[in-house]
């Protein structure tokens, strides 16, 4: 295949006119091409007015005439569609792999295993997609939460209720694995080729039930409300995962229980398995008017037809602190992200056609091991004060009503709520408060800080009934499982410490990616079991 890359038009041309610009820069006849699409797409608005840049791929009749074509101009190259080749070698396994955790890592991972005749033993704490999507409406109406089936557990992990966003800057080949197997599960067909593709939280949910359905039709099993309590060794080696159902003997256990699992992460450190901090961060849900988002960035061209739901990513350095935006969901609407009882979490979500109104995105300050003095258990024991001091801000008015307020308000510390052109989407209902004085002052004095720096770059950030609300304390795992070059937890063999939970991955896609890791490299060294 060959890619021809940057080709720069105007808004009123389309895909036919990218195709002729290639095949004219390729100098050649239609009748020597198989087929001519689009490979990538993007909006490029640096300079004004937007223009849409394309990557055209190209197929010959003849593929063995493609080769000639490779460096023709700067813009030209060749790619091949990588082969996945995960070689299977050792001594068989004498149990079932078992993978902990069904979200992105542990679903890619059993799928692997699925695929390659290993039936993995899935275990989810949480229930099935369609029970835990009932539990969710459940709670944003009534403030009734289920710890087990949640925003955050269930069937898919927290990305399930998410924007879906599949935007990675790892190189990694197996993106294109994890990307081969979403489409063949039905996720829409742009994502092999948007500049930041995305599934939607409406069309994801039948994405993962059907990988999940493929895992069981190929021998896995997966068991749904069955966390993972314990783990049992033989000579420093595991040997059972241990539920409230039973030990399940297992030499080989991936361990990809998500950012929220705190019970886990307890556990684990109580058993005295090596755990650091890792860099996170916290703040709030920033929500504006999706139109002037576009307006921003698109400026006359705002509102055009060819032009995708403006997206933003902001940053600025304060300091030894970053203050950035994470989790950028157009068109969408903030979400009750709560697992824990008494405690107020935030995060958000769209639907593929991000159709709503306002976007939202997270605007936080980064923190790390040297505020928690190293000490893991006080870095969780951060989120959870910051979390259970936002419920309490806001319970007098409703259970798991979140504090909020508007910019304006927050970068000067008034504590009020002045809604204007803004309307709060959070389910559960909004206070008005002082958001600064949930937060350490120093971190709420940076995020004011970063907050008139993005005005300063974004005009839709020096409006000030942008409405803030509290608090937002997920955006990653605050703890690493440390594990070796061989993917094994340090301290225990047979433990593959895999995706966002551990450590080792910041989103749907890298942690897919790295719970496909986490599964090859176990096949690397044990064949499947001969029963």
């Amino acid at each position: 295949m060959i890619l021809v890359r940057n080709i720069r038009l105007p808004l009123s041309c389309g895909e036919q006119e990218a195709g002729a610009r290639a095949l004219k820069l390729l100098h050649l006849a239609p009748g020597r091409v198989a087929h001519c699409g689009v490979a990538k797409l993007s909006v490029d608005a640096r300079r004004g007015a937007p223009v849409l840049v394309y990557t055209m791929a190209v197929t010959l009749k003849d593929e063995g005439e493609e080769s000639a074509f490779a460096g023709a101009s700067p813009y030209v190259c060749i790619s091949r569609q990588p082969v996945f080749d995960f070689p299977k070698a050792g001594a068989p396994l004498m149990h079932r792999p078992v993978v902990c955790g069904l979200g992105p890592a542990g679903l890619f991972a059993a799928l692997l295993f699925a695929r390659s005749g290993y039936r993995p033993i899935v275990l989810e704490r949480g229930p099935s997609l369609q029970q835990r999507v009932a539990a969710v409406e459940h709670f944003e109406k009534t403030g009734e939460l289920d710890p087990n089936a949640n925003l955050q557990f269930g069937e898919g992990g927290a990305g399930t209720f998410s924007d879906g966003k599949l935007t990675t800057r790892v190189g990694d080949p197996l993106c294109a694995f994890v990307t081969q197997a979403l489409l063949e599960h039905g996720a829409p067909k742009d994502i092999a080729w948007r500049q930041k593709p995305h599934v939607g939280t409406d069309l994801l949910q039948g994405v993962i039930a059907s990988i999940r359905q493929e895992i069981e039709r190929l021998g896995g099993t997966v068991r749904f409300n069955t966390p993972l309590t314990g783990l049992r060794t033989r000579g420093g080696t595991l040997c059972a995962a241990v539920t409230p159902e039973g030990e399940i003997p297992c030499e080989a256990l991936i361990l990809a229980v998500g950012h929220s699992a705190r019970d886990t992460f307890s556990m684990l450190y109580g058993m005295g398995l090596p755990m650091e901090c890792k860099p996170f961060s916290v703040g709030m849900r920033a929500e504006h008017l999706q139109t002037e988002i576009e307006k921003s960035l698109y400026h006359g061209a705002a509102g055009h037809p060819a032009l995708p739901r403006g997206e933003y990513q902001l940053s600025q350095h304060v300091g030894e602190r970053c203050v950035y935006t994470f989790c950028m969901c157009p068109g969408g609407r903030v979400v009750a992200a709560a697992s824990e009882e008494g405690g107020v979490v935030t995060n958000g979500m769209s639907y593929h056609a991000r159709s709503g109104p306002n976007a939202n995105a997270a605007v936080v300050v980064s923190v790390d091991g040297r505020d928690f003095d190293g000490d893991p258990v006080r870095a969780v024991e951060f989120q959870q004060k910051l979390e259970q001091a936002a419920y309490r801000a806001g319970a007098a008015a409703a259970p798991y009503a979140a504090p909020a307020e508007t910019v304006g308000s927050f970068l000067e510390g008034r504590g009020r709520l002045e809604l204007s052109s803004v309307r709060p989407t959070y389910p559960r209902g909004v206070v008005p408060c002082d958001l600064g004085s949930l937060l350490p002052g120093e971190l709420a004095d940076t995020l004011r800080t970063g907050l008139r720096a993005f005005g300063r770059k974004m005009a839709a950030y020096r409006a000030p009934d942008a409405v803030l609300t509290g608090l937002e304390t997920r955006t990653s795992s605050p703890v690493r499982l440390l594990r070796g070059d061989d993917l094994q937890c340090l301290g225990m063999p047979g433990l593959y410490p895999c995706g966002e939970g551990a450590g080792y991955a910041g989103g749907i896609m890298t942690a897919a990616v790295d719970g496909v890791r986490c599964a090859a490299q176990l096949m690397s060294g044990h064949t499947p079991p001969e029963c």
